[in-house]
């Protein structure tokens, strides 16, 4: 007789964002300044670093933005600069030019111009921004939202 498979249903999904050790608090208040995140949660490294290691107590903190959550985690392995993994972070606000500029006036670095059309989320403005631990970041328009998947 086959076993009946359990149903399982995901609750969130929540990118992790891996940055070196000495930088994840950095990184944190990064995301804060630069897109306006909010800090939901810290977990502290186990056990604590001491005076002379210099590196924050932080393994991983959990951040709010625009309804969504994402993790800060920090992780040895992660390399310095993330190049063509394939994976970009999209926000979306009625001011492109704006936000961009907050964000390059926290320290990201902006990619390209400003388009817009058919490679823009969906047909609005994009920008492109990458912040300082080498994610890229899609500003753009909400203007048109994607239709339902046909089967």
């Amino acid at each position: 007789m086959a076993q009946q498979q359990a149903q399982v249903k995901f609750t969130a999904v929540k990118p992790q964002l891996m940055v070196k050790t000495p930088k994840a608090v950095d990184a944190v208040n990064f995301y804060k300044s630069a897109f306006g995140a909010a800090e939901a949660g810290r977990s502290a490294c186990c056990p604590p670093p001491t005076a002379e290691q210099n590196l924050p107590n932080i393994l991983c903190a959990q951040l709010e933005l625009a309804g969504c959550s994402f993790v800060v985690y920090n992780d040895d392995s992660a390399p310095e600069k993330i190049e063509g993994i394939g994976n970009q972070l999209c926000l979306e606000t009625d001011d492109v030019e704006a936000a961009i500029s907050k964000a390059v006036s926290a320290g990201a670095v902006v990619e390209g111009e400003v388009t817009e059309g058919g490679g823009a989320c969906c047909g609005g403005r994009v920008g492109k921004v990458k912040d300082p631990y080498g994610y890229v970041w899609l500003i753009c328009s909400p203007s048109n939202k994607c239709g339902p998947v046909e089967a």
